[in-house]
């Protein structure tokens, strides 16, 4: 009987792995290092985000730009998007997940490349790259999920 479950097991993950092969990772063209701004960061953010497949029609989320950081070889422009699920009974949402991104001008390569960017989920050490990474609506949940059961415990 631990045979059959196993097997189904293995099945189940083989028919998940086809599925994520033939999947195209989404991407958008990222502007070059010559004509970064932030106001273009920001514009360029949310294109990206708009590629994400959210399954909630609830979501909403505010993005605004953190700073600028001078490193010894690049330019650091780092934003910050709050996302939240408000309803009607809650309008002001218990939680909220953050997910920053960084936008990297190089001073090294060619002002012709494009941006490097990154992205991270609050409470998540994992660095995502637009074009390598599958966004997950899943990490947006397990954030407001842990904080939500975190405030459970506390008494005010």
């Amino acid at each position: 009987m631990e045979t059959d479950v196993n097997m189904t097991e293995a099945l189940t993950v083989m028919e998940s792995d086809n599925a994520n092969a033939a999947y195209k990772i989404k991407n958008i063209d990222w502007i070059s290092c010559k004509d970064f701004t932030i106001e273009i960061g920001e514009q360029q953010i949310r294109q990206y985000m708009a590629t994400w497949e959210i399954q909630h029609p609830g979501w909403l989320c505010s993005l605004r730009f953190l700073q600028q950081a001078e490193l010894e070889f690049k330019t650091q422009y780092q934003y910050e998007v709050q996302w939240s699920i408000p309803t009607r009974s809650t309008p002001i949402p218990r939680a909220t997940t953050r997910v920053y991104f960084i936008i990297e001008i190089s001073r090294i390569k060619p002002d012709s490349l494009p941006v490097d960017v990154h992205f991270i989920i609050e409470s998540n050490r994992s660095k995502h790259v637009p074009g390598q990474t599958r966004f997950r609506e899943k990490w947006l949940m397990d954030v407001i999920e842990s904080k939500t059961l975190l405030l459970d415990t506390v008494d005010f």
